[in-house]
């Protein structure tokens, strides 16, 4: 029953226009999985989803990898602020939003699949997370198709 309503629902989405919905692995509204913004780094760490890769940089922030989405040696995936917890997480390759929306994916989706996206002065596109007020996605893109998207605290203290 639930994979044909699955089925019902992509249709009307794609005639709509609209990405279709993430059926793989999720970023947002909340996190990546068992990995949760404001998590404290002892939480996060006890889910088994994470490893350490840089301590206490970038204003007191840890850098720290998804297992499942490991990173290069001078990236990391996810921040961890001292003082909000899990701060900002990177979409991992194959990871979308609930809404669709993945490394790859054109301004044009973006900006369907959510129309309130804002850009302020010389930063990246960004918009309140749907389901989530606390939160918001950041889009990075080169040429009009995302490269890199984010999911991060209202107030990180992480990142600029």
């Amino acid at each position: 029953m639930k994979m044909f309503v699955a089925a019902l629902a992509g249709g009307a989405l794609l005639l709509s226009g609209t990405p279709a919905l993430a059926s793989g692995p999720t970023l947002g509204p909340y996190g990546a999985g068992k990995v949760k913004l404001g998590m404290s780094a002892k939480r996060a760490k006890a889910t088994g989803k994470i490893v350490l890769k840089r301590s206490g940089e970038h204003g007191g922030c840890s850098g720290w990898d998804l297992k499942a989405y490991p990173t290069g040696k001078n990236s990391v995936g996810l921040y961890i602020s001292r003082k909000r917890g899990v701060a900002v997480i990177f979409a991992g390759k194959g990871m979308r939003t609930p809404e669709g929306i993945g490394i790859g994916s054109t301004m044009r989706q973006v900006r369907r699949a959510y129309p309130k996206v804002r850009t302020s002065h010389g930063l990246n596109p960004y918009v309140t997370v749907p389901g989530n007020p606390k939160a918001y996605y950041t889009f990075f893109a080169d040429k009009g198709k995302l490269e890199q998207l984010s999911i991060a605290v209202a107030r990180q203290d992480c990142v600029s």
